[in-house]
Parts: structure tokens; sequence; C-alpha cells
């Protein structure tokens, strides 16, 4: 009971204020209009209300990093042993790498590149060599109408037939090594000119599926 006549003995909170309704206007039929009063503005120095900031940042070396990735990922599907070892290749836009490599052991087993004179000879392969032989000394201006003669050295080898001894070489290296299967990664590239050249030896070999 002494709770109640306190609770009573409170005064009451007022009431919040209802829309002020005035009479209407303008009338159409039954239509009318109604007027409410709207809180004011709180003008430009109010508060705002906050919101959670959001910032987007770019990733530096998106798509070195995605390569990275990929060539992880790739690891785990091609992986050398032994017995059938991973033969790894890289092209560029001149030269192609080839390796055979035995992950469980770490040991690379045959390297080769179309820029090694023990496969592609001399000059290697992608090199254009030219060699001018002078009869007359120009360089002191002791040049006087004579005939010049020029001679260059045999053309380079091309990319595919320098890419096709790479192949003929690591199919010789597999023999050597009793190798029946090897696990092939292309490392992502495209099967382009040198690509097709080194993969010809390696498919007759049995290598690569046809």
């Amino acid at each position: 009971m002494a709770l109640l006549r306190a609770a009573l003995a409170q005064p009451l909170s007022p009431r919040p204020a209802l829309p002020v309704r005035h009479p209407p206007t303008s009338l159409t039929g039954s239509r009318f209009i109604l007027d409410f009063s709207l809180p004011p503005h709180p003008g430009p120095g109010a508060p705002r209300r906050e919101y959670p900031r959001i910032e987007a940042t770019a990733r530096r070396g998106a798509r070195t990093e995605s390569a990275k990735v990929r060539n992880r990922r790739l690891q785990k599907k091609f992986n050398g042993t032994a017995t059938k070892p991973r033969l790894s290749v890289f092209c560029s836009n001149r030269q192609l790498y080839a390796v055979l490599a035995d992950d469980h052991n770490k040991k690379i087993l045959f390297y080769g590149s179309t820029l090694q004179k023990s496969i592609c000879g001399d000059p290697p392969c992608g090199t254009v060599v030219s060699r001018r032989r002078r009869l007359l000394h120009l360089e002191f201006g002791l040049y006087s109408g004579g005939t010049l003669e020029l001679e260059f050295a045999s053309p380079a080898r091309p990319a595919q037939e320098a890419a096709r001894k790479v192949g003929e070489e690591l199919v010789r290296v597999c023999n050597e090594l009793g190798i029946s299967e090897v696990s092939y990664d292309r490392n992502g590239f495209a099967r382009g000119d040198k690509m097709m050249a080194f993969e010809v030896p390696v498919s007759q070999h049995g290598f690569l599926p046809r």
C-alpha cells in the first residue's frame, strides 16, 4: 500500500504533442489538406549522424601475387618423384628453359635452355651475329674510293629449332636415367611456336599424352 500511495503521489509525465490540424484551406469534393507541424531543421552547425567509414584499397602487385599463388597450387598437382619427375618449362619472348626436377629429394635431374652452346651450338639461338671486315682503315679517314668488303656470319638458328633440340636433349637424358614418364608442368604458358617445337620430340618419346 505504501508503494501504491507513493506512485499515485508522483506527477504524471506530459503526453507527446499531437500534430495540429488546421481547418481545410481548399475543398475539392471529399479531399482536404492537413498541415502538420514538423520539427525545425537542426542547421549547419548541428552534429550529424555518424556512419561507419568504409575504405577500399587495391593490393600492390596483384598480378604477381596471383601468379605465385597459381604456381603454388599447381605444384601440388605436379609433384615430381624419382620415378616420375616434374618437367617444368618457362617460355619467354625469345628463349625457352626446361628443368627436370625431383621434388621429393630436391634434386635437379636435367636443365636445358635455348641459350646453351652445348645444346644449340655457337652462336646460341635468338642472336643475329654480323661481322664486318674492312679492307681500308675507315676510322682514320684513309678511305679513297676503294671497294668495301662485308662478310656476314651464318644467320642465327630459329627459336623453334633450338627449342626442338632442347626437347631432344631432354629425351636423351631421360633414357640414360631410365625415366619412362614425367609430370608436365607448363606453368600456365600458352602453347606457342617454341613450346610446340619443344613438345614434338617429348611427345614422340611417349612422355606427353596425344
